[in-house]
């Protein structure tokens, strides 16, 4: 904002500034008064003079330059599309694959661990959730 204040006061100041501008006029030098000859009469007529010699023929003038080379002229149309060609012939079936390889028989697998001795001990009875009363 206050860069807008400063820019507003320096326009308004060259603007008034400028409708205040006095000019000096000189004026122009008075040029001096042009001297005119006043004629006198007219003297009498000369003698004619001798005729002079006739001039020689002029010569042949220069052969002119050959013109220019005329313009390339313009490139032909393109021709038509050809025709579309016939289907080929279907190609005769592939021979069967060969059948693959049985695979390998597994190895036999760890015996697994021996359990734990059971304990005898306290029955114990899962009731299911019971549901609230409405």
């Amino acid at each position: 904002m206050k860069y807008a204040a400063a820019f507003s006061i320096v326009v308004a100041s060259l603007a008034l500034t400028a409708c205040q501008r006095d000019v000096v006029v000189t004026p122009a030098a008075t040029p001096a008064p042009a001297v005119i000859a006043v004629p006198g009469p007219a003297g009498a007529t000369g003698a004619t003079g001798a005729a002079g010699e006739t001039g020689q023929v002029g010569s042949t003038g220069s052969t002119g330059s050959t013109g220019s080379t005329g313009s390339t002229g313009s490139t032909g149309y393109t021709g038509s599309t050809g025709a579309t060609g016939s289907t080929g012939a279907t190609g005769t079936m592939g021979a069967t694959g060969s059948t693959g390889d049985t695979g390998a028989t597994g190895s036999t697998g760890d015996t697994g661990a021996t359990g734990q001795r059971g304990k005898t001990g306290d029955t114990v009875i899962v009731l299911p959730p019971t549901q609230p009363a409405r």
